[in-house]
């Protein structure tokens, strides 16, 4: 399913028509009629109008998963460890690796070069 798709359920499921959600937007009904085609893609301002408008993130119009509110969700339930990408399912080490750079680059200015930092 690609944005098109995602966009026509959005709208149906107001149950609005093309002409109505141009003329929110200030697009023309055949705009939206190309976008639910996959004929054409929104510039970034409208995506964030759509995002807001139909109260969805702007992952889910563009790949049907909704990172913000899954991240949300792990921090709520204390499933942290679940949201690491690279496989390192030790979360208190990534935030010790972290906060350590972070400490490191305390002082710093942006043109220093950054010392006795190994990655680990």
């Amino acid at each position: 399913m690609k944005f098109g798709d995602r966009l026509r359920i959005l709208r149906k499921n107001k149950k609005l028509s093309q002409e109505k959600v141009g003329s929110v937007f200030g697009l023309a009904e055949s705009t939206i009629s190309m976008y639910e085609r996959n004929n054409r893609e929104p510039d970034y301002a409208t995506l964030v109008k759509f995002a807001e408008f139909f109260n969805v993130s702007i992952d889910y119009l563009l790949t049907g998963k909704d990172y913000s509110q899954k991240a949300e969700k792990l921090l709520k339930s204390g499933e942290t460890t679940t949201a690491v990408s690279d496989g390192d399912t030790d979360i208190e080490k990534r935030i010790e690796r972290i906060e350590r750079a972070l400490r490191l680059q305390e002082g710093r200015k942006p043109r220093d070069t950054q010392k006795n930092f190994d990655g680990d």
